[in-house]
Formats: C-alpha cells, sequence, structure tokens
C-alpha cells in the first residue's frame, strides 16, 4: 500500500496533526496544535483519532509515522505521513513549543 506523504512546509494550517512520538521526544520540542499519541499507544487509543477528516502522522524522521499512517489507512481512515518528520518541521521553521519551559528542539 502506498502511503500519501506531505512536506512539513505544506501542511494545512487547519490540519488534524498526529504525533507519534514517544513521552520524551514530545515533552523536548512539538508542533503547538499536535495531538500525542505513542506509536506503542495507538492500538488501545484509535478511537482518539477521528475518522471524519484527513490526519497527518509526524514522528521524528517519517518511519513511525509512515507505519501508523498506513495502519489508519488499511482501517479505512484518511492518513496521510508527515515526510521527514518533525526533523523536517524544524527545519521548515515551522513552530514549536516544549513542556520544559525551555527552548523546543526535536529529540
Amino acid at each position: 500500500m502506498t502511503v500519501p506523504e506531505i512536506e512539513a512546509s505544506a501542511l494545512p494550517s487547519d490540519a488534524y496533526l498526529l504525533d507519534v512520538r514517544e513521552q520524551d521526544e514530545w515533552v523536548a520540542g512539538h508542533a503547538p496544535e499536535a495531538v500525542h499519541i505513542p506509536m506503542t499507544q495507538i492500538q488501545g487509543r484509535v478511537d482518539e483519532v477521528p475518522s471524519d477528516r484527513t490526519v497527518y502522522v509526524v514522528c521524528r524522521v517519517g518511519g513511525r509515522s509512515l507505519q501508523v499512517a498506513a495502519w489508519l489507512n488499511q482501517l479505512g481512515r484518511d492518513a496521510v505521513n508527515v515526510g521527514g518528520g518533525m526533523q523536517s518541521w524544524e527545519f521548515a521553521r515551522r513552530p514549536m513549543v516544549s513542556e520544559t519551559g525551555q527552548q523546543p528542539f526535536v529529540a
């Protein structure tokens, strides 16, 4: 199955962004409007993911998000992988926040 992909710089401003990284990665830096469900928890929490709109999935570099997007698509959802992950997000100078009060970064 081919998974659609989008560059971080092209992500719509009203996108539902699902961050599937682990907690320590999330705490270090994430997109301000992202929803955090780690890849290891997605099967048990899939009902939290909207089924009525496109879900853009992001991780650190794009591997985990590709797997989650493929799985969501197999369930009949509309999921798109964010190519290059949060590293591309940071490179595109998209906004980021941290949970530590420190300068956000991609861990």
